[in-house]
């Protein structure tokens, strides 16, 4: 009986494509498949390292309708490489599903750890990292978002949120309204070439981004209550 094969989480750069492993490179090389959720992204990536492995596209939408097939392909013998389009996948990513299914399938799992945009910007902050939350995204509806807040309003952790630039104030008003005027540090494109990291509050937050329309992905970190 031919064994399965196996299934690699590669973290991928967020910016900055020397951001990644040297293991990861190989990983990237030597599998039979990736399975990417952005393929034109990837194959940048693969192209700049000369990398030539077969690229498919697996992403939010048409999870469900790939996923017996690379199942299948993994108990066939062959190994995949699965990336996100930045960072480490699962985190706010796709992979959830397929990771899910190669556990049921007794697949084995190897993580390839690398960057993340919530950790580098963590790291930054200036902020407790002892114990903290990772939120992501909350949902862009006002008031599912607002009751989440409300959730966090008394959490003395550190908090992480993933932002859009078109949503960022309207989420920097409903944070000083429901949480206060803490301290906030908001990264913004880390390591692209226009990296910008914010430390203040977040009122002085709200007339930065006021003034300047938001551009990029951001990172948000706010500090717990102080009770």
């Amino acid at each position: 009986m031919q064994p399965n094969g196996t299934l690699y989480l590669v973290s991928t750069p967020i910016g900055n494509l020397e951001d990644i492993t040297l293991r990861a490179l190989r990983i990237l090389g030597e599998v039979g498949l990736i399975a990417a959720e952005d393929t034109r992204r990837t194959r940048q990536l693969l192209t700049h390292y000369n990398i030539e492995t077969s690229v498919v596209s697996f992403f939010q939408g048409n999870e469900r309708a790939k996923l017996e097939g690379l199942i299948d392909q993994l108990r066939s013998g062959k190994s995949i490489a699965l990336v996100s389009d930045a960072g480490t996948p699962t985190i706010s990513d796709p992979g959830y599903l397929l990771v899910v299914g190669a556990i049921k399938a007794e697949i084995i799992i190897v993580p390839i750890p690398g960057v993340t945009a919530c950790m580098s910007a963590a790291s930054v902050s200036g902020m407790p990292l002892h114990n903290f939350a990772f939120e992501g995204f909350l949902s862009p509806k006002s008031g599912k978002r607002r009751r989440k807040l409300i959730e966090l309003s008394q959490d003395e952790r550190t908090i992480i949120f993933y932002e859009s630039p078109h949503r960022l104030v309207k989420f920097l008003v409903d944070v000083l309204e429901i949480l206060g005027d803490r301290r906030i540090c908001i990264a913004r494109e880390l390591t692209k070439k226009f990296e910008e990291i914010f430390y203040g509050t977040v009122s002085e937050a709200i007339d930065k981004f006021t003034d300047q329309p938001p551009r990029g992905e951001f990172t948000v970190v706010v500090a717990g209550v102080d009770l």
